[in-house]
C-alpha cells in the first residue's frame, strides 16, 4: 500500500517522481528538502524495495516536508521502469497537469530542472521535455569517458530505432504535460527495466493504444548546463549489451502497438 505524507499539490504545480533503491548513502535529503521547500514541485519518492535504510530516510525527509514531499514502496524490488511508472500513475492520480522524473542522485541539480521547468512553461506545444547531456564549451556536464562514448553510440541506435531526431534519450530529467496520450503510453509495464525511457518515448512517438502519434514538435530536448557522474551508479557496461537486445524488443513491440492502434 502506497504510504504518503500530505496531500496533492494544486494542478499548477509539476510533481516529480524519484526512482530510490538502496540510495540511504547517496540521497542528498538536505537538497530535496530544499526543493521542495522552493514550492517549485512536489516530489514523489518511490522505494523500489530497497534493504538499506532508505525507507527510514525518506520517511525523515517526507515528514518536515509540510506536505510537499510524499513516498511510497513497492512491496519487491521492480526495477527503475516499473517504479517510475508506478509513481508517475500515482502523480496522474492525484491530479498534477505537469509530472515527470529525476534521478536520486542529483546528477541534474535543482537549478538545471528549473531551468528545463521554465523551458516547459515557456513553449506550450512541447508535451515532453527532455534533459540532454551535451559537452559543450562553457558547460559543465562531466561524464566519465567509457560512459560517454557508450552512451553517445546507444544514444545514436536508441535514435534510429525511435525513428526520432533525439540526442540523449537516457538523461535521468524528463518533464510531460499529463495528456491521454501519456496515460495510454503508462497503462502497461515496459519491456525494459533500464532503458524503459526508449519506449516510453517511443510509444509517445508512434501512437497507438488508441491515440494518435504525437507530432515531432510536441518533444524538445534542453542541453544542460550542469550534469555530474555521481559515484555510486548501479549502471555498468555490461548493461550496454543487454540494452542492445532491449532496443530490439522495444522496437518489436512499438510496431505492434502500433498495427493494433
Amino acid at each position: 500500500m502506497a504510504r504518503t505524507s500530505g496531500t496533492a499539490a494544486p494542478h499548477s504545480v509539476p510533481c516529480l517522481v524519484v526512482p530510490c533503491f538502496n540510495e540511504a548513502q547517496r540521497l542528498d535529503a538536505t537538497a530535496f528538502a530544499e526543493l521542495a521547500a522552493s514550492g517549485d514541485v512536489r516530489l514523489l519518492f518511490v522505494d523500489d524495495g530497497s534493504t538499506d535504510a532508505t525507507a527510514e530516510v525518506l520517511e525523515a525527509l517526507c515528514a518536515r516536508s509540510a506536505g510537499r514531499a510524499q513516498w511510497f514502496k513497492l512491496a519487491t524490488n521492480s526495477g527503475k521502469a516499473e517504479a517510475v511508472r508506478q509513481g508517475l500513475l500515482l502523480a496522474i492520480a492525484q491530479n498534477f497537469a505537469e509530472i515527470g522524473f529525476l534521478d536520486a542522485d542529483l546528477s541534474t541539480p535543482p537549478a538545471e530542472l528549473r531551468r528545463l521547468l521554465d523551458a516547459l512553461h515557456a513553449r506550450p506545444e512541447v508535451q515532453v521535455l527532455i534533459g540532454a547531456r551535451v559537452r559543450l564549451l562553457g558547460n559543465a556536464v562531466e561524464r566519465k569517458a567509457i560512459r560517454h562514448y557508450l552512451g553517445r553510440v546507444f544514444a545514436t541506435a536508441a535514435s534510429l530505432t525511435l525513428a526520432l531526431n533525439i540526442y540523449d534519450t537516457q538523461c535521468g530529467a524528463k518533464l510531460f504535460r499529463v495528456t491521454p496520450a501519456l496515460q495510454a503510453a503508462l497503462a502497461e509495464p515496459f519491456v525494459s527495466r533500464w532503458i524503459f525511457d526508449v519506449e516510453l518515448l517511443g510509444r509517445l512517438a508512434w501512437g497507438g493504444a488508441g491515440h494518435a502519434p504525437l507530432p515531432e514538435e510536441a518533444f524538445a530536448e534542453v542541453p544542460l548546463q550542469v550534469w555530474h557522474d555521481v559515484a555510486g551508479s548501479k549502471l555498468r557496461p555490461g548493461h550496454f549489451v543487454r540494452a542492445a537486445g532491449d532496443l530490439v524488443q522495444i522496437w518489436l513491440r512499438l510496431r505492434a502497438r502500433q498495427r493494433h492502434g
